[in-house]
């Protein structure tokens, strides 16, 4: 009796791990960069709007920015520490907008907004690691 007790309990918790397992690998599979959209969202959409284009002149898009691609090395330390000054964004000039640091963003989370904006809106940029996110920020001025 105890046995068979076991044996049900044991199938019970099996079932329910697989589908834990199962329903979060189907969140991931439907949006692996949720955490860095909704850090997006809360940090950035605000100027760089929610798709990604910007305000046309004032503050440069994300959205398919050739930026992303020849100034990678720049990224994280522009989201930590800001950016003044002038940047040229698929051929426009910028930088009569401030970007205003988000210091309290941690260095996972600084990774989880790049990655979401690197495969955002027809972005096809290479994923960060929090490694590179970390070694780029080491270099900021």
């Amino acid at each position: 009796m105890i046995l068979k007790q076991l044996y049900i309990l044991k199938k019970i918790i099996f079932g329910f791990i697989v589908l834990v397992l199962w329903s979060n690998w189907r969140c991931t599979e439907e949006n692996p960069y949720k955490q860095g959209k909704i850090l997006y969202t809360n940090f950035c959409a605000n100027c760089h709007m929610e798709s990604g284009e910007g305000l046309k002149g004032l503050i440069p898009p994300l959205a398919k920015a050739d930026y992303l691609l020849n100034d990678r090395d720049k990224i994280a330390c522009s989201i930590r520490k800001g950016l003044k000054g002038k940047i040229v964004v698929n051929g426009v000039e910028y930088g009569q907008q401030v970007m205003l640091a988000i210091p309290k963003l941690s260095d996972f989370e600084i990774t989880n907004v790049m990655n979401y904006v690197s495969t955002a809106w027809g972005n096809s940029g290479a994923l960060w690691t929090v490694d590179e996110v970390r070694k780029g920020l080491e270099l900021c001025p």
